[in-house]
Parts: structure tokens; sequence; C-alpha cells
């Protein structure tokens, strides 16, 4: 049986890591990277494991590249601190890792809630996430967002769910799409020219292909909302490339 390795990035978690460890305590390894933040979120991870590393702040892609690099086992598990591995999910990674598969990776459906309810629209579920590998198999891009895992060889689909607890409260999602869209302005504006049409159409259409097209109002008002937030980063992002657009030109300054 081959050994399993699991992979946690978490800043300021306190409310959320002690359960995310709960659902991996059966891995052979854990290592968690925390940013030095002030709260709990380290002692709690000591408790699970002596492997906590303390690293600054440089963008996700290089805090789970540098996680990755601390894993020693041939197989590894990369989850965020909001997440949690569903019983049936821990079944079948331990089926993987002790037999003789020919893959390198597996993509892992995601079941993500948006104020205490799973939605099941919106293109969120099932969200395939490629987040078990084997070690020497894998890299990660670096890409300022949508940050992920690529594996050379065979990648597999497993069946049971990551759990994720993303959006606990409105305030805390208006803080991650603050936080989004700053990387996403940053990593589109020079090849994105803004227009006034676009800044006025673009996120109402976004609103309209969640809502319709991908059918968010299967998931009643919370699909509204998810729609509503999906169309808010959309004239966020936009907003803040128009900003870096004109102030990174000669002798302008921000309007």
């Amino acid at each position: 049986m081959h050994k399993l390795s699991v992979t946690i990035i978490a800043g300021a978690e306190e409310e959320n890591i002690r359960e995310c460890l709960e659902s991996v305590r059966w891995a052979d390894e854990i290592i968690v990277v925390n940013n030095f933040t002030d709260d709990r979120t380290v002692g709690i991870a000591r408790e699970y494991t002596p492997h906590v590393f303390l690293r600054m702040w440089e963008g996700f892609a290089s805090q789970k590249r540098y996680a990755l690099e601390q894993a020693t086992h041939e197989w590894v598990l990369s989850i965020d601190a909001d997440e949690r591995i569903s019983p049936e999910l821990k079944d079948e990674i331990l089926k993987i890792i002790s037999s003789d598969v020919t893959y390198n990776g597996f993509r892992i459906p995601r079941r993500s809630y948006f104020l205490n309810q799973w939605i099941k629209s919106c293109g969120w579920y099932p969200g395939y996430q490629l987040r078990l590998f084997r070690r020497k198999s894998v890299h990660m891009n670096d890409r300022l967002v949508h940050e992920r895992f690529e594996v050379d060889g065979v990648i597999g689909t497993l069946v049971g769910d990551i759990i994720h607890y993303t959006h606990s409260s409105i305030k805390t999602t208006i803080q991650k799409v603050n936080e989004y869209s700053s990387l996403r302005a940053a990593e589109k504006y020079q090849k994105q020219k803004i227009s006034t049409a676009g800044l006025i159409f673009r996120p109402f259409l976004a609103f309209l292909q969640m809502l319709i097209v991908r059918k968010g109002y299967r998931d009643g008002v919370r699909g509204v909302m998810v729609s509503l937030i999906h169309a808010i980063t959309h004239a966020l992002t936009m907003m803040k490339m128009w900003e870096l657009q004109h102030s990174s030109l000669p002798g302008k300054k921000p309007q």
C-alpha cells in the first residue's frame, strides 16, 4: 500500500481548520502552510501534525507549490482549509493508493455551499477539481487566479465529493469577491481594453448567463444571489482593469 500526503494552505482559518483536519486525519502525513496569521490556526494545526510551516504570503499558486514541495509520499491530496473530505471520498482514495492504478491524477467533484445550502446549479456542481495525484507527476501553474495543478499522464475521475463551505456569509463573500477581482484584473488588464458599453452590458449578460443558461433559478433565492455575485465580480474586475490601464499610462492618473 502506498502512502498519502495531504497538503493544506491556511490563512486565518481558526473557524475552519479543525474540521478540515479531522476529515483527513487518516492520512499518513498532513502538511499545513500558514502565512504568519495571528489567530489560532497554527495552534490547532499543531494538534494534528508536526508538519506546520510558516511562510510569507506570495500568492495561492506559490503557497500550494511550496506545500507540495514539503510532501514526502507518493500520492498527494491538496485541499483548502474550508474544504472537507467526505467519507465516500476517503474510501475511494484509500482504495486507489492501495492498488496499482495506472492513473497519475484524479479529478474530484466538489460540493459547494452558499449560506448553508448546497448549490447544484450555476456550474458549481460537480465542479471537478484535480486534487489527487502522484507527487512526481504534477506541477503547479503560475496563474494569479484559477491556479491549478497540472498532471503529466492519464487522469481519472472519482465519485465521492469534496465538501466546500466557501460562502458562509455575505460579508465573507464580498471580501473574497474583492480579492479575486483584484487578482483577475492584474492578470488581464494588459490583454483587454475596457469600453463603456462593455462595462454596462457584460456584467448584465454574466448575470443572465448564470441565472438562465446555468439554471441558477433552480436554487431559489440563493441561486439568484450567486448569479448577482457573479455579475458583481465581472463589474469589479472590469473597473479595476480600467483603473490599472489608465494609471499605467505615462502622465496619467486614475480618474
